[in-house]
């Protein structure tokens, strides 16, 4: 008996450790400045990050200027360096207001990456950047060209990670090549949970780069982290995924961008409904207007009928992963046959079966069911290159 309790003690003891240490506070790669400080002793730094790049209530740039660091160069992203930018508007080069540093494009050179002149500027490059775990959402495949263009010029890269919000299941066809874009860079699927780092090291091992180059990368991991924490963004990452349940959302109403149907932008609620001037049947309507990171959204000032998302609980929302389902629904709402998909929509996708079976009448599982090997597949490929458990 005595034996009895003690090892239900024990049981109850590991219980709670276990608890404990799923219950800590997440810790980024950036706050772990003991870990990188010595890296960057006697380097000329540039950074390649945006808004999102926090340590606690200061920026990574801040940080790095305070502590006498030598940072010469700013690289920033779609949305720009302060994160207000609307999707896909040019942002030129320009200087940060507040230190001076200059942000240097990323598209001023051949090929759609930095000039042989940005990249001389520096010996090492950090990367800093909070991303959401999509194919077709940008900021890693900004990584992947700075990658090519470190590994071209000898320059190094380090990643202070950072978890994915989205990074809790793989789900999606993966990217036939033929469709490769500025929103579909890799051959991975449309969510392919992965962190920034364990991508960046997948870059390297699939030899993705071309030419087979090799960026020298290192990754400063997350602690307290798997692929199972539900981490909560504590900046929006973007001016159209305001909250957590726009980058729920995200991967299952992107494919509107390819439609004429409005997802939001332009209201309080972008890629949390979904509607159109026409469309028939449906309560509930808004109308997009003109605003900051929005500035020309599609049905810009025009009543539209449809969908709100927003009251869907957020596990509903993971059990459903990517769901065609309101594509297939305004489609058939709209009945404007060859009117209603445009090019772009491959390119998000990432293959070309899915919009001939949408017209041909499929279901949303029936397509589902056709990308399940591709997940397979991609999970055993990105095995070796995990840093954190699944």
């Amino acid at each position: 008996m005595k034996k009895l309790i003690i090892s239900i003690l024990l049981l109850c003891t590991l219980s709670l450790q276990a608890f404990a240490q799923t219950d800590e506070r997440v810790i980024t790669g950036d706050e772990q400045t003991s870990e990188y400080f010595p890296l960057l002793e006697g380097k000329r730094i540039a950074i390649f990050s945006n808004h999102t790049g926090m340590i606690g209530n200061k920026h990574l740039l801040d940080v790095l200027l305070e502590n006498q660091f030598n940072v010469v160069a700013i690289f920033s992203p779609e949305h720009g360096f302060r994160g207000d930018a609307d999707a896909g508007e040019h942002v030129s080069s320009s200087v940060d207001s507040k230190t001076g540093v200059p942000i240097l494009s990323l598209y001023d050179g051949k090929l759609g990456k930095p000039s042989e002149a940005s990249m001389n500027k520096f010996d090492l490059l950090i990367v800093d950047i909070q991303d959401v775990g999509l194919r077709y959402y940008t900021y890693y495949a900004s990584m992947c060209r700075l990658m090519d263009a470190c590994a071209e010029y000898g320059k190094k890269m380090l990643i202070l990670d950072r978890p994915n919000p989205n990074g809790h299941y793989v789900d999606g066809p993966i990217l036939d090549m033929k469709y490769k874009s500025g929103v579909g860079w890799l051959p991975i699927p449309i969510v392919h949970g992965m962190t920034l780092g364990e991508l960046a090291l997948m870059v390297n091992g699939e030899h993705w780069l071309p030419e087979s180059r090799t960026c020298d990368v290192t990754v400063i991991p997350c602690k307290n982290y798997t692929h199972q924490t539900m981490y909560q963004l504590p900046i929006p990452p973007s001016p159209n995924l305001p909250n957590m349940k726009s980058v729920y959302l995200y991967p299952s109403t992107c494919y509107f961008e390819a439609t004429p149907v409005s997802l939001g932008r332009g209201t309080d609620k972008p890629f949390q409904v979904y509607g159109h001037p026409n469309m028939k049947g449906y309560d509930f309507s808004f109308t997009p207007r003109s605003v900051p990171g929005a500035k020309n959204p599609p049905q810009l000032n025009k009543l539209c009928y449809g969908v709100d998302l927003s009251g869907m609980s957020d596990e509903e929302i993971w059990k459903r992963g990517v769901d065609l389902t309101y594509v297939i629904d305004a489609y058939r709402n709209l009945n404007l046959d060859d009117h209603f998909f445009r090019s772009f929509f491959e390119k998000l996708v990432g293959v070309g079966y899915v919009r001939k079976m949408i017209e041909d009448g499929k279901s949303a599982d029936e397509i589902k069911a056709c990308w399940q090997d591709d997940v397979k597949k991609f999970k055993k490929q990105r095995k070796p290159y995990l840093l954190y458990a699944e």
